[in-house]
């Protein structure tokens, strides 16, 4: 493995769900690892009815990469469609909801073919941007997007009550 481009990237499908779903516990661990106070460890943020019902959602696209029928890594988008708001500007925003790379392939290319394939298909659609949240416990996904040329829009804030 190696560039990018060896990735076939695609809508994901039913049978790409247990892929999925294992992907998802790798996301929850690394975010229950850095916010246990958030998190729980060995959950997931979708069942699997609810991915299978996302398959079929088109404001609510998930792509795959993969290599044969394994599945790499996923992006979960929303299109985020402003045109209708009294106080934004009339664009349509899509915005990536979660994004992983399975942990075994990390650092080859998967990641970057995953965004690139969400970027055009943002300009397909017509977007104006393309957005994600990153958890400040995550320092190398935020290294990653800024490689990729994404900068900060906005910065969430807390403080922790005991």
């Amino acid at each position: 493995m190696g560039e990018a481009n060896e990735y076939q990237v695609r809508r994901a499908t039913v049978a790409d769900v247990p892929g999925l779903v294992d992907l998802l516990l790798q996301v929850c661990a690394v975010h229950a690892e850095g916010r246990p106070d958030l998190f729980v460890m060995g959950a997931r943020k979708y069942s699997d009815a609810e991915l299978c019902a996302l398959m079929s959602n088109e404001s609510r696209p998930v792509f795959v990469a993969v290599e044969g029928d394994r599945v790499l890594g996923h992006a979960f988008c929303v299109i985020e469609d402003f045109r209708g708001s009294n106080n934004m500007q009339p664009v349509v925003t899509v915005y990536i909801d979660d994004i992983c790379v399975d942990e075994s392939v990390r650092g080859q290319g998967v990641a970057t073919a995953l965004y690139r394939h969400v970027v055009d298909f943002a300009r397909g659609v017509g977007a104006h941007n393309v957005t994600l949240n990153v958890w400040s416990c995550n320092p190398g996904a935020r290294a990653f997007y800024e490689k990729m040329g994404m900068v900060p829009y906005k910065v969430g804030m807390e403080q922790v009550l005991d």
